[in-house]
């Protein structure tokens, strides 16, 4: 192993043993191969040159090029390379595995021969006391000693493919071919956590390359305060696309807490039908049944059968947050009784859903929020119906809106 702090000042000498000047930094090129030293860069005559990290031979002293190395180049201004010392170093990276943010203290390497010359190829990250410790020695004690000091602390290490890189820059971003997949994969909580710990650049950076529905439900988990920053620095248009992946409720909910102006920006580039779900919602008081409620919910007519319950939550495409529970509705579109999905799951399929049903417990839009909890608690729900004055069926209230509601009381 070979690590980025003792090869950092090393003379580089060409094949036939001309020292060309010492090591300043080593480029990768995530787009070719993302471990891969490509290149070695070094300074001489006050510029900055490239040569291709072919190696023939390499200690504690210098590095030894392989004729396969070519030669020098001036450094380019227009590369996709990934420099270590000033892209990788000392950077705030995120731990997939580890769910966190953690800062880069040294790039370890590992030394493969291949068609006829020594490669470098990154295998991990030290995050950890031993990196940072070769950090502080280097130029301090001969490279042996300093080496053989760090061996001594267990080392903290992110192997090289499962660390995710923050590059606030779109367009090099797009160029480094860094994205977040990976981050993506994690629960929407453990990427809440993680957006939360970054500074607002690198915040906003990663949020804003996130795909819309993997955003919607990290926007869900953070805190208001950050909601509102993320979504500020975004364009109306990719906000827009955002809240139209997110509940209805929690849409609004957000959307409240931006100013005037955002809000109904990021509402007219919203589709039609979901930007009139969120701003009847937005009408209702904060702290009333209205206000907590999502209009996202399946009803049949109180006539339907086991077989067109089952047909209207195929038909609702996307999944429903309160599809634990099937409303019956009359012609008039009032509530009539409610169907838990278990019941409807161990039915024949042309059993009438009124045989299964169970009786209605609703709240008026305009009950007071601190009856909501007794409700659920009393008739122990996991979904509570919201009525209008017509007792016509206007939204629900799931027991994740409850929990949310306890935990800003604590």
């Amino acid at each position: 192993m070979y690590y980025f702090t003792e090869l950092l000042g090393l003379p580089i000498h060409d094949a036939t043993g001309r020292r060309l000047g010492r090591l300043r930094e080593i480029a990768l090129e995530p787009g070719r191969d993302p471990t891969l030293a490509q290149a070695l860069i070094f300074r001489q005559g006050g510029k900055r040159w490239q040569v291709a990290a072919c190696l023939a031979a390499i200690d504690r002293d210098r590095l030894q090029l392989g004729p396969n190395a070519g030669t020098p180049q001036p450094l380019a201004g227009d590369n996709a390379y990934l420099l270590l010392g000033r892209d990788v170093m000392d950077q705030q990276i995120i731990d997939v595995n580890g769910r966190k943010v953690v800062r880069v203290n040294d790039v370890d390497f590992e030394l493969l021969r291949h068609n006829g010359c020594l490669d470098l190829r990154a295998v991990q990250v030290d995050v950890g006391l031993s990196g940072a410790l070769r950090r502080l020695l280097q130029g301090v004690l001969p490279r042996r000693w300093m080496v053989k000091l760090s061996s001594l602390v267990r080392p903290r290490v992110i192997p090289w493919h499962i660390f995710n890189l923050i590059e606030t820059d779109p367009a090099r971003r797009v160029k480094l071919q860094i994205s977040y997949d990976a981050l993506a994969r994690l629960h929407p909580a453990d990427v809440a956590d993680i957006v939360e710990d970054l500074a607002p650049a690198e915040r906003g950076a990663v949020f804003g390359a996130l795909e819309a529905g993997v955003a919607a439900d990290v926007l869900g988990e953070v805190e208001p305060k950050v909601q509102r920053s993320l979504l500020e620095g975004l364009g109306h248009e990719k906000a827009a696309d955002i809240v139209e992946e997110m509940e209805p409720d929690e849409a609004a909910d957000v959307l409240a807490e931006l100013p005037e102006e955002v809000s109904e920006g990021i509402l007219q580039d919203m589709q039609p039908e979901e930007r009139e779900e969120v701003s009847d919602l937005l009408e209702f008081p904060e702290h009333t049944a209205g206000g907590r409620m999502t209009t996202d919910f399946i009803a049949v007519p109180e006539t339907a059968r086991v077989s067109d319950a089952v047909r209207a939550m195929r038909e609702a495409g996307s999944p429903v947050e309160g599809v634990n529970t099937i409303f019956l509705l009359d012609e008039n579109q009032r509530l009539k009784a409610m169907v838990p999905l278990a019941r409807i799951v161990m039915a024949a399929g042309d059993t009438p859903l009124s045989a299964l049903a169970a009786e209605a417990v609703a709240v008026k839009e305009n009950e007071k929020e601190e009856d909501i909890a007794e409700l659920f608690d009393k008739y122990n729900l996991m979904t509570l119906p919201v009525v209008d004055e017509q007792h016509r069926l206007v939204g629900i209230i799931t027991f994740d809106d409850v929990i949310a509601l306890l935990r800003e009381r604590r």
